[in-house]
């Protein structure tokens, strides 16, 4: 019964945010600043799963620039947790079919992300050049997983080098954010589903790497993000033993 309101809530919550928030768009269409609005609105969404959510965001986050910010990819609950760390003038980069996704594919389009064609090779290609042209021209920052996909259970995936090539065009540093586990650990009939904790650790200068050295930047990257994740799991399997 708890997994059906739950649902239900969901779902009357997610088409009232994308459809008022369309309209709210409208009057300042692509604007990067709404990325952040509706990405904390959903972020709201952790009290209704029963996560207590501690988020760890350094207090001079706001002046980091444009940056690239890299995240572990879990599952679809990244959407209610790791959006809460979403700072100003950030956007991700999406597949263009998602346009096509009644209410959340237009508002994902009119909050200013980036949309690529992974479908095709040449246009895909391309991406980490829209991703440079983007933060230059624009002064966004961007918001990419380098694992490419969900992990779901399978630990820290091997990351791919887009974001890292287009940091070291861009001349941006690199962001990394982890976020605890959460697979098998939300429930959807159990009210209490633990803490889940979010940390930005301090940017990554990708001034002193050539794009030679992209795999090492990216090798760096996940070995600090691995160790981190292993460190807010125990802090998180001793916080929920404690209650």
């Amino acid at each position: 019964m708890l997994a059906i309101i739950r649902g239900i809530i969901v779902v009357l919550f997610t088409i009232l945010i994308c459809f008022f928030g369309c309209i709210y768009c409208l009057f300042s269409p692509r604007d990067p600043r709404h990325v952040m609005t509706f990405g904390h609105a959903f972020g709201k969404l952790h009290k209704i799963f029963g996560i207590k959510l501690q988020e760890r965001i350094p207090a001079d986050a706001k002046e980091f620039g444009p940056s690239i910010y890299i995240g572990n990819h879990q599952n679809n609950y990244d959407m209610i947790t790791m959006s809460n760390a979403v700072q100003p003038r950030t956007v991700t980069v999406g597949k263009k079919s998602l346009v096509f996704i009644p209410f959340f594919g237009q508002i994902y389009w009119l909050t200013g992300n980036i949309l690529i064609d992974r479908d095709n090779r040449t246009k895909a290609h391309g991406t980490i050049s829209q991703v440079v042209d983007q933060i230059t021209k624009r002064q966004v920052s961007v918001w990419m997983f380098p694992e490419g996909t969900r992990s779901r259970g399978r630990g820290l995936l091997p990351f791919k080098t887009g974001a890292f090539h287009a940091a070291i065009a861009a001349g941006v540093p690199i962001v990394p954010v982890c976020v605890s586990s959460t697979h098998k650990k939300i429930k959807l009939n159990r009210w209490d589903n633990g803490t889940v904790i979010v940390e930005m650790l301090p940017p990554i200068d990708t001034t002193k790497y050539t794009k030679e050295q992209v795999r090492e930047l990216a090798a760096h990257c996940r070995q600090m993000m691995q160790a981190k994740i292993e460190e807010l799991d125990k802090e998180v399997e001793a916080l929920d033993k404690r209650r």
